[in-house]
């Protein structure tokens, strides 16, 4: 049985907000003044109107009468000014606090490892980060001043009512307090409705983001209509259960305008009569009229609010939720500097299991020295765990079990600043952003001159396409680069690492996608580029690490051999049989060369 706690309406997630409001204290303290200021001239009209009847009219006095109207406007000007003053002040902080939310979360995103996005799709952190956003800087820079004002104006008002006329007044509380029964009630409905049709929007927008990600093969399968449907069948989803939030809500306003305003009728009525028997004046029923009207109004304008606040309540859980992730992989408490000369890389007794998959062993007792300034080739079957060194070695996971050192220093006790700008890595996959060329070769040496990037794409064998270009280096390569082939992307990959020429080189088949041509010339740049540093290569050819200082050979987690390319065809049986599936292939088809997969 859920506790009262547990069942009750919960606003209390957005408190979690105070971190990103605390800084802006003095523009909060000068909304609420306007706001103050603003409830104040709101709740001053209907006095100046019962004094205006009763003094002015009444008394049939024209000086009277003017002096009334001009207060009247008077206060209308302050209203106006206070309003404007908070309306500013409060559309500011919303965009403010939004943005420093937004950018909180999203550094916070970057600094998770990428077992975080195993099981957290990209589209629902973009969903988190527009959509609940939208809805905390609408309740910020919006519902917060109205409620806050309502809440002024409903207190205020009673304390008005009850001062014009005890007797009608007690009416009005009793009613509203009956009122408060169906706020509470939708109000937790709406609440849990908001969360739901929130998430509903996130899981849209992730599969929207994977298939768009993946159009070619979308449309290379003629699988179109499928996808339509699936993002149509999750945005019908989204929108049932928007609906159904927006009938809850709807109904939670009609109900309190109801018993409001039916409660106001009645006691409007029972004032008349009380004129008609000469217990009130004209001007005092007037002012009891018009703080009724903006009590119940406030009251109305707060159920409204109330709605807000739950819906954004559920939003802030949700970016809660990122910020309070924590990675697995930590930063070293207490870093030591890296030493430029040591005994290269070592694996020691490593073991390892994938997050996702913890009963299949990546990795067991791995155990490998990599000398300073030698080239090792990693080849084997698929699943071997050669791609999980170079996860593990980049410390995009931790091992379970062992450790890895670089120079001596185990990578745990380096920050991963000084961990990962030591290692320059090309993947099979290169990834292109929607830049510049110049941009893209730049990513990973921002300060680099022109002069070195050309250097860098001459090394990789890229200089001479990008040179054919519209714009040369100032060309704007598309989203993912789309305006290049698979082999521009490489080599622009290629001329990234070379240009931030670091100590440890990590390659992952970096000539996989290039024609025979440009794979000489890539090849050579690459091997002058690994002079005198450390290199290591995923092989899926062999034919590209004969040459190596020592071909490592993997299966299921563990070396089995190692060796240079001719003792391995003696020795190890795995390797020859990949030699032979490779070259026998090629004397058979030449254009059928490669390995099995990345393992």
């Amino acid at each position: 049985m859920p506790t009262a706690a547990a069942s009750a309406p919960r606003v209390g997630p957005l408190f979690a907000l105070v971190p990103f409001l605390r800084p802006y204290a003095g523009r909060w303290a000068l909304a609420f003044l306007a706001l103050v200021v603003s409830a104040g001239a709101t709740l001053a009209l209907p006095m100046a109107f019962r004094y205006l009847i009763d003094r002015g009219f009444a008394s049939g006095d024209r000086t009277h009468i003017d002096r009334y109207f001009i207060a009247l406007f008077v206060v209308s000007l302050v209203l106006a000014g206070a309003t404007a003053l908070r309306f500013y002040f409060v559309s500011w902080l919303g965009e403010r606090v939004t943005a420093d939310l937004r950018s909180a979360v999203y550094d916070h995103i970057m600094g998770m490892s990428p077992q975080f996005f195993e099981t957290t799709q990209t589209g629902e952190v973009l969903s988190r980060l527009t959509t609940d956003t939208t809805l905390i800087q609408t309740v910020v820079g919006t519902s917060l001043s109205l409620g806050l004002r309502n809440a002024l104006l409903t207190t205020g008002g009673i304390a008005m009512l009850v001062t014009t006329s005890p007797v009608l007044s007690g009416y009005i509380i009793a009613v509203l307090i009956v009122v408060v029964a169906p706020i509470i009630f939708f109000g937790r409905r709406v609440r849990r409705l908001s969360r739901a049709s929130q998430d509903k929007v996130a899981n849209a927008s992730a599969l929207a983001g994977e298939v768009l990600n993946a159009m070619p093969t979308v449309q290379s399968y003629t699988q179109e209509p499928y996808e339509t449907r699936r993002f149509g069948a999750a945005v019908e989803s989204a929108f049932e259960t928007a609906l159904t939030r927006i009938r809850a809500r709807a109904g939670l306003t009609a109900v309190v305008i109801v018993f409001v305003f039916a409660a106001v009728v009645y006691v409007l009525w029972l004032g008349a009569q009380a004129v008609l028997a000469g217990q009130m004046t004209a001007g005092q029923l007037s002012q009891f009229i018009l703080y009724a009207v903006f009590t119940a109004g406030a009251v109305g304008a707060l159920a409204e609010v109330w709605g807000d606040l739950q819906r954004a309540a559920g939003a802030t859980d949700r970016l809660m939720q990122l910020l309070a992730a924590q990675s697995p992989v930590t930063e070293a408490v207490l870093p030591v500097p890296l030493p430029a000369k040591g005994e290269g890389i070592r694996f020691e007794n490593v073991g390892f299991s994938y997050p996702s998959r913890p009963s299949v062993a990546a990795l067991s007792a791995f155990s490998l020295d990599v000398a300073p300034g030698e080239h090792v080739a990693l080849v084997g079957p698929s699943g071997a765990g050669k791609t999980t060194l170079f996860q593990l070695l980049l410390r995009f996971y931790d091992a379970q079990s062992g450790s890895i050192l670089i120079n001596g220093v185990p990578t745990r006790q380096l920050s991963l600043a000084t961990l990962r700008r030591a290692i320059g890595v090309v993947l099979q996959d290169s990834v292109i952003f929607s830049g510049s060329v110049l941009d893209n070769i730049r990513y990973g040496m921002p300060e680099a001159t022109l002069e070195q990037v050309r250097r860098a794409a001459d090394m990789a064998a890229a200089a001479a396409f990008i040179e054919q270009l519209p714009q040369g280096y100032d060309t704007f390569l598309g989203e993912r680069g789309v305006r290049l082939s698979g082999g521009q992307r490489q080599r622009i990959a290629i001329a990234r690492a070379i240009l931030r020429n670091p100590p440890i080189l990590l390659l992952d088949e970096a000539t996989s996608a290039l024609d025979a041509a440009s794979e000489r010339l890539v090849q050579t740049a690459l091997d002058n580029a690994a002079q005198n540093r450390t290199t290591l290569v995923i092989a899926h050819r062999l034919a590209t690490v004969q040459q190596a200082d020592r071909i490592v050979v993997m299966e299921h987690g563990r070396i089995v051999a190692q060796g240079r390319h001719a003792d391995l065809l003696q020795s190890s049986p795995l390797y020859a049989q990949l030699a032979a599936l490779q070259f026998g292939e090629t004397h058979r088809s030449p254009r059928s060369n490669h390995a099995t997969s990345n393992g």
